[in-house]
């Protein structure tokens, strides 16, 4: 880079604090090294780069403040930089809050000229008019013309998109400059924070620390009040604001603008009254200088445009980055209609071609490309621009190509899909379109899957590329193809390219993979297919929420009857919405449903609505919320009753889910009494054998097993079992969960061989009628790999494990329930095995994504940290494990209740740990509550009382002789 001198520093840069300064400096791309000054300027100058323009900046002598002072610096700096520079004053100060301009903290104010005023209003400098008020004399300049134009256009697309600009650039910086100053962050709280009314508080959280800020900061734009007082008085504040619409009070820029046209950018700090918010002014700085980035990536930079133009030299250049396909075949209409558009004289300047991903509009230009000759070929480095930035290489670019001397040439953007690239919609940077050189003997050719933005690139100078071809598909198929014996078969043939929807990228993946003759696809290469089409799903999905909303409740329709809707996107659709794991959108809307349900209008019409209810209390038991799906179960099932009869199908519906919530709860009597209703009177109305029926068996047999009556179970299991491969066949998957239930009365039984011959045929029968990857399949491998463990079989349940684990993780994605509950099992594995590090490992794993997808109360999470406890008592973490069982036992009293199954295990696993300390008094305290609750709950010979009492004896004396009897 050439050496650089006074009057190479275009830009101004005046602060009045240190503080303000620093943020400044932060932001600068370069830094230079200082030059040279007269020995009559006392300034001290910070010099560096931002956005291709050079920058001087100066901070005012410390501890002397106000407009005159100001006024010094800047002719200090005028006599040592004489260049002329575009003057900017930004740092923080006093925001003035009003209904109709909500400033706040953290906000940014832009001076704007507003009816007779330049921008600035010096408030203590006027005369006194009749009526008492406060009329300021004097003219104050203008911000430079150049910055006001720009301004204009950077104000309308703030008001066009979401502005968050400035905090992203603020995040940014912080980043690239972790060692920052702590005073330049943000507040870890910030407890002035107002949030927009659209946007909801987060859930469950007592402050809003957690709520999305990405709203923040605004950028307002108007007047700013100046003078060489601090504005203290709230009083004050408000007339003056209300008398001239003042936004914010400062205290140096008049002292600038007075001189020159200064641009002054205000970060906002407090209120201007007494209530001084310090933890604020670095951050608002931060924010000031942050907004200075916008400007200067718009105005043109000055000082290189005709050192560069000078090395530029004419030259022809060829650059395209894809070979020609050699399998490319047809689109002769569109290759022609193509060709004549660039060809033509006065032709259009900017041509698309539209279409679907994979359908060949890349390999269009490729062709065209191969009779102009001439293209962009890195002009950067021709033009001589390597040490500019990138915003100015493209304005040299354009500037060059602009011209008659650049000759003909022809400029392609394919895959030109983005909008907020091409289109104004608010962002910092330069958009892409106004960068577009114009010229006559140029010609700018984009490639798009997005229409719309086609139409605003080109206006009608489209070439839509169709898909849908058979015979280009065949002629693609054969091309690609390497026996293309395979071919004699038409009817086959076009029957796969009918599958294929006729896509020239499918069809050429397609033929890989039958060239290859490959008898599976390996998990790590990318669908080339499916990646094409998702790049257009998400480019909906951030420009057009509602079109993304339609299209993700279409791909949970059957897509038959949806007009134009294209099989692959309706895949693809369904795929992103499984991985980003949308398909539990109910959590989201629970809410706003709980909300409608309680409502007096509602309830009083409840029975109109008994679908909707019935999905509300379902939701809310599978978020672990089971006493409120009771409520709602309980009305369900009065309303049946009334409105269906005590013997309608529905009714028992009703009457079975309210079980499954006393089942939930550890209630097994109450969920026992209501079992054996629904069962008798599903027999009497629909038979012993109908499918209802036979569910109503396999629950109360569920009942039984919590109950510890096995055998009873068992009797009910084997009856299920039967009468569901006579019914509805041994491969049926009910008939299948029935027998991996029986083989779990097995398993409770400690007839292990039975239950692993039982398991081991459920699971060859699944893999043959569901597949490998069903999520029935995977849940029948779990239970035989518990089989082996209870076995001590640790090695042989580790591998079933580990290989279902990877299963689940393609098939349901790392944070689906199911492949959670895996790793939960694999973690217990390896406690059996001691390996308590890799364990805890995964524990910890399972339970922060149990925490974020279900919340820290549900039963799932809470068995996790359960399990994590343990793991940390055999390890020898005593207080680890105490901290995490008591949090998990205060939990589980107030969502279960003290009387639960679980809250009484966790209740034992806490009294372990005291036991574990030789805290024998205390670990004797908690085994007594509990056995005298499981005695009164669960009776005293069910096996998790008679557990409860052997632990209470060891605990009583671990050497042999007791000191009291336990019954």
């Amino acid at each position: 880079m050439a050496s650089l001198t006074h009057d190479d520093y275009t830009i101004a840069w005046i602060s009045a604090l240190p503080l303000e300064m620093a943020a400044a400096s932060v932001m600068l791309d370069k830094t230079h090294n200082p030059l040279p000054q007269p020995v009559t300027d006392p300034n001290a100058y910070v010099l560096g780069e931002l956005s291709g323009h050079c920058i001087v900046m100066a901070c005012l002598p410390t501890g002397v403040y106000g407009t005159i002072s100001a006024a010094t610096v800047m002719s200090h700096m005028i006599s040592t930089f004489s260049s002329d520079p575009v003057w900017f004053d930004g740092g923080n100060w006093r925001g003035v809050p009003s209904t109709s301009n909500d400033i706040r903290l953290g906000d940014v104010v832009v001076s704007k000229p507003v009816g007779k005023y330049s921008g600035m209003i010096q408030y203590d400098y006027g005369k006194a008019v009749q009526g008492g008020q406060f009329e300021p004399t004097g003219t104050l300049n203008k911000p430079p013309q150049t910055l006001l134009t720009h301004m204009a256009y950077l104000e309308a697309t703030q008001m066009t998109k979401r502005d968050d600009a400035v905090a992203k650039i603020v995040l940014e910086v912080l980043e690239q400059n972790p060692d920052v100053n702590g005073r330049l962050l943000p507040p870890k709280w910030p407890t002035d924070y107002l949030f927009h009314s659209s946007y909801p508080h987060a859930d469950k959280e007592s402050n809003c620390e957690k709520c999305d800020k990405a709203h923040t900061p605004y950028i307002h734009y108007g007047l700013i009040a100046s003078g060489d007082q601090v504005m203290k008085d709230s009083e004050t504040r408000d007339r003056l604001a209300q008398q001239y619409g003042i936004l914010c009070f400062e205290m140096e820029a008049a002292g600038l603008v007075e001189g020159l046209p200064t641009l002054v950018i205000r970060g906002i700090c407090d209120y201007c009254d007494s209530h001084k918010q310090k933890e604020w002014q670095g951050y608002a700085a931060l924010t000031a200088a942050a907004y200075t980035k916008f400007p200067l990536s718009v105005i043109p930079v000055s000082r290189s445009g005709s050192r560069l133009r000078k090395k530029a030299k004419k030259a022809r250049h060829w650059m395209v980055p894809l070979a020609r396909n050699p399998r490319f075949v047809g689109r002769q209409d569109e290759i022609s209609k193509l060709e004549e558009l660039i060809a033509m004289q006065d032709g259009p300047r900017k041509v698309a071609i539209t279409g679907l991903g994979g359908v060949g509009k890349t390999q269009l230009p490729c062709i065209s490309h191969g009779t102009i000759e001439q293209a962009y070929l890195n002009m950067a480095q021709t033009l001589g621009l390597q040490d500019v930035k990138t915003t100015d290489i493209k304005e040299q670019i354009k500037i060059y190509l602009s011209s008659e001397r650049a000759g003909k040439w022809l400029m392609v953007f394919d895959n030109a899909d983005d909008v907020d690239m091409w289109l104004p919609a608010g962002d910092a940077a330069p958009i892409l379109e106004e960068l577009l050189p114009e010229s006559e003997q140029g010609r700018i050719l984009f490639t798009t899957r997005n229409r719309k933005l086609a139409v605003d690139l080109t206006s009608s100078n489209i070439v839509p590329i169709p898909h849908g071809d058979k015979e280009i598909a065949l002629k693609i198929f054969e091309k690609s193809l390497v026996q293309n014996g395979l071919l004699e078969d038409y009817i086959t043939t076009v029957s796969l390219l009918e599958q294929l929807t006729f896509l020239p990228l499918a069809i050429t993946q397609a033929s890989a993979y039958i060239n290859k003759n490959c008898l599976r696809r390996y998990k790590d290469i990318q669908n080339p297919v499916i990646t094409t089409w998702l790049i257009s799903f998400k480019q909906i999905h951030r420009q057009d929420q509602l079109a993304a909303d339609y299209l993700s409740f279409m791909a949970c329709t059957n897509p038959r009857n949806i007009p134009h809707l294209h099989r692959l996107m309706h895949i693809v659709t369904r795929n992103w919405l499984r991985k980003n794991a949308l398909f539990m959108l109910w959590q989201e809307y629970l809410p706003h449903a709980l909300a409608l349900a309680y409502e007096d209008e509602f309830i009083i019409q409840r029975e109109q609505y008994v679908d909707l209810v019935a999905k509300i209390a379902g939701c809310l038991s599978s978020d672990g919320r089971y006493h409120e799906a009771e409520v709602l179960y309980s009305d369900l099932l009065k309303i049946k009753q009334v409105k269906d009869g005590p013997e309608h199908p529905n009714t028992l519906t009703s009457m079975a889910n309210l079980a499954s919530t006393f089942w939930k709860q550890g209630r097994w009597n109450e969920a026992e009494k209501l079992e054996l209703e629904v069962l008798e009177t599903r027999k009497a109305v629909l038979g012993a054998e109908h499918p209802d029926t036979l569910t109503s068996m396999a629950n109360l047999a569920a009942t039984y097993r919590n109950q510890g009556r096995w055998n009873e179970a068992e009797k009910l299991l084997v009856q299920v079992v039967e009468k569901s491969k006579t019914v509805l066949g041994t491969e049926h998957p009910s008939t299948l969960r029935s027998m991996g239930d029986l083989a779990g009365t097995y398993w409770d039984q400690g007839r292990w061989s039975e239950a692993e011959k039982l398991e081991m045929q459920v699971m060859e029968i699944s893999k043959t009628v569901l597949g490998a990857e069903h999520p029935d399949t995977l849940r029948s491998v779990v239970n035989l790999a518990s089989t082996y463990w209870n076995q001590g079989q640790w090695n042989e349940a580790e591998k079933l494990l580990m290989q279902v684990m990877d299963t689940s993780e393609t098939v349901l994605g790392a944070d689906h329930p199911s492949t959670l509950r895996i790793m939960a099992n694999l973690g217990a594995t390896y406690c059996k095995q001691g390996r308590w590090s890799e364990a805890g490992k995964l524990q910890i794993q399972v339970m922060k994504t149990r925490k974020a997808a279900l919340g820290a109360e549900h039963p799932d999470t809470l068995i996790t940290m359960n399990n994590l406890a343990a793991t940390y008592r055999n390890q020898g973490r005593w207080n680890e494990a105490e901290k995490l069982l008591t949090q998990v036992l205060e939990i589980y009293k107030t969502v279960l209740g003290e009387e639960h199954p679980d809250t009484l295990r966790s209740m034992a696993n806490l009294a372990e740990t005291y036991r574990s300390q030789e805290r024998w008094s205390e670990a004797d305290k908690i085994f007594m509550q509990v056995m005298e609750t499981r005695k009164t709950v669960l009776g005293a010979e069910h096996p998790d009382t008679l557990t409860i009492m052997a632990s209470l004896a060891y605990t009583r004396n671990p050497k042999g002789s007791f000191r009291m009897p336990l019954l």
